[in-house]
């Protein structure tokens, strides 16, 4: 799979691929076809965090194995992408046999439309990751309707995460770039996590902790930054997770709220940590009746 990655011009190029929108059978969901359009989307619209199931092989080629111990990949989404569209993933060069570096990386469409862009790094570079720089107050927050019931600080209720075999599994039926660390022996003993699978372990399960707190909204990834501290996330693993919000707000559009969430070991190893920024669409809310998707 690496043979199909070129070096241009200092930048690592990966080879065109289609994601797959796994959760379009969802009904209401972002990713459903009906609802997405009505949100005025063209369609069902691939997660983000799938898009990052493209970056391990170029991560490989730049940083080598020690980005699963201590590496970050930090994104900002621009652009959804529908099934299947044929999407790109581009990797700044870093520094030759730099122990702490951080690059530019990058989405693209095949017709030049940029989806995401952030940085990628391994160590402990001295500049911040592309979300760590990034404003959290744009846009004034205002009166909150969807997440008028929670504040910056709330943390989430800490809960257990496992990644189970069947779940990888399941992800390989539809991965786009699989390492055979996934699901074999790897180098730190048992299978690792791809990025999505910790996204599903950082997010899931620390979100419906606050279910109850939620207006009635469709939901979609705003940005994502995943950091391996004590790395790799290892498959049929205990871990524990726990988080707060950093940020709440607002756009013409939006509601939005940023979080931090953390996976630990039993002992309390920190393993990775997960900043995520997570919009709710206005205009599928009741609580926004004038709100009119486009």
């Amino acid at each position: 799979m690496n043979s199909e990655i070129e070096l241009r011009d200092h930048v690592f190029v990966g080879p065109l691929r289609r994601s797959v929108n796994n959760a379009r059978n969802v009904s209401g969901s972002i990713h459903d076809d009906a609802m997405a359009t009505k949100l005025g989307f063209r369609g069902g619209t691939v997660a983000g965090s799938i898009h990052l199931e493209l970056f391990p092989p170029l991560l490989l080629k730049a940083f080598g194995q020690r980005w699963f111990e201590r590496g970050t990949i930090s994104m900002y989404f621009l652009n959804a992408t529908t099934d299947r569209e044929a999407v790109r993933a581009f990797l700044k060069e870093p520094p030759h046999d730099a122990t702490d570096a951080q690059v530019d990386v990058w989405i693209e469409r095949d017709d030049g439309m940029r989806v995401a862009e952030g940085t990628a790094s391994v160590g402990r570079p001295e500049d911040p990751t592309a979300l760590l720089r990034r404003p959290l107050d744009r846009f004034d927050a205002g009166q909150l309707r969807i997440l008028g019931s929670l504040k910056v600080g709330d943390r989430f209720e800490e809960c257990d995460a496992f990644l189970t075999k069947n779940a990888m599994t399941e992800r390989m039926k539809v991965i786009t770039d699989p390492l055979e660390w996934y699901t074999k022996p790897s180098p730190w003993g048992g299978a690792i996590a791809t990025p999505a699978t910790m996204v599903q372990l950082l997010y899931a399960q620390s979100i419906a902790t606050l279910r109850g707190k939620l207006g009635q909204a469709v939901g979609l990834y705003g940005a994502i930054e995943l950091r391996n501290i004590n790395g790799p996330v290892l498959v049929e693993r205990p871990y524990r997770v726990s988080g707060s919000i950093v940020a709440l707000g607002q756009s013409p559009k939006t509601e939005f709220m940023w979080f931090e969430t953390a996976l630990d070991e039993a002992a309390g190893k920190r393993i990775a940590e997960m900043r995520m920024l997570l919009r709710f669409m206005k205009a599928s809310s009741p609580l926004y009746k004038d709100a009119i998707a486009s």
